[in-house]
């Protein structure tokens, strides 16, 4: 069994939420802030055999699209904290996954 996390922009996190519970996944949906950008994301959680975790990355791959946004001076740790920082655009992924092993899983 697995576990997967996959930290997705708030944009694709609806559409991909919706076609993992589709294809018959359990998914999970939290709230979560990213450090960088200081920008509100959402981390997925699927539990999944291990033969299906490509069918996972698959439709996240497909839903979750790398896209450039722009970094505000107040929404970084290190430039963002001096005054005369300009903004500037920046890529941002489409997903960041982990693919967890699982020991041990019920349903109570």
């Amino acid at each position: 069994m697995k576990l997967i996390l996959a930290i997705v922009n708030n944009d694709d996190s609806a559409i991909a939420a919706a076609s993992l519970t589709e294809a018959g996944f359990f998914v999970t949906k939290l709230s979560t802030t990213g450090g960088f950008l200081m920008v509100g994301n959402t981390t997925l959680l699927i539990g999944t055999e291990e033969k299906d975790v490509e069918v996972v990355l698959d439709l996240l791959k497909k839903y979750c699209t790398t896209r450039k946004q722009m970094n505000t001076p107040t929404s970084s740790f290190g430039a963002g904290l001096q005054n005369f920082s300009l903004p500037e655009e920046v890529t941002v992924s489409g997903a960041t996954v982990f693919v967890l092993g699982v020991d041990r899983m019920e349903k109570l």
